[in-house]
């Protein structure tokens, strides 16, 4: 499979992304999934200049993305898929696209979230998104960099 790994970041493509967790992972490429910002030609361009030097950079659809990866066109590379948030993954999911662990790295705070951490903050949408993709058998985890312990994030939002 050529998805390394896989992170929700409503930064997508930020200092952690780009100095910790890309060179930790190894990967060649980094894919940020987002129907909004594919078609945003000033928030692309702020994402490659953000993407470390010899790391590609895709910006691409829901449906690009999964066309693109199920087609094998990344089957040579090492992918990260940064997206911003968890419905992404469910659409992927539904779509054949086959996912390792998600990690849950940043959600930003609004009016309408429950705080779960010091980084994350979820909707009851999104936790209802999280056990969907939960029953699907991905594992959810939770970490900021790489050096971090990995929690269940699952059991974090049992209680919400």
């Amino acid at each position: 499979m050529a998805i390394t790994a896989v992170r929700i970041d409503g930064r997508l493509v930020h200092g952690q992304v780009a100095n910790l967790w890309t060179p930790s992972l190894g990967v060649s490429r980094i894919m940020v999934v987002d129907n909004k910002v594919s078609e945003n030609a000033i928030e692309k361009s702020g994402l490659r200049m953000a993407t470390p030097a010899g790391t590609k950079l895709s910006v691409l659809s829901v449906d690009t993305a999964a066309e693109h990866i199920l087609a094998g066109r990344y089957d040579s590379q090492k992918l990260f898929l940064v997206v911003k948030k968890p419905e992404t993954l469910l659409e992927l999911l539904e779509k054949g696209v086959e996912l390792p662990e998600i990690n849950v790295g940043n959600m930003s705070q609004t009016d309408e979230t429950k705080h779960v951490n010091k980084s994350i903050n979820v909707t009851d949408h999104d936790i209802d998104i999280f056990k969907q993709i939960s029953a699907k058998g991905v594992s959810i985890t939770n970490r900021m960099v790489p050096g971090d312990k990995v929690n269940d994030f699952m059991s974090l939002i049992k209680e919400l």
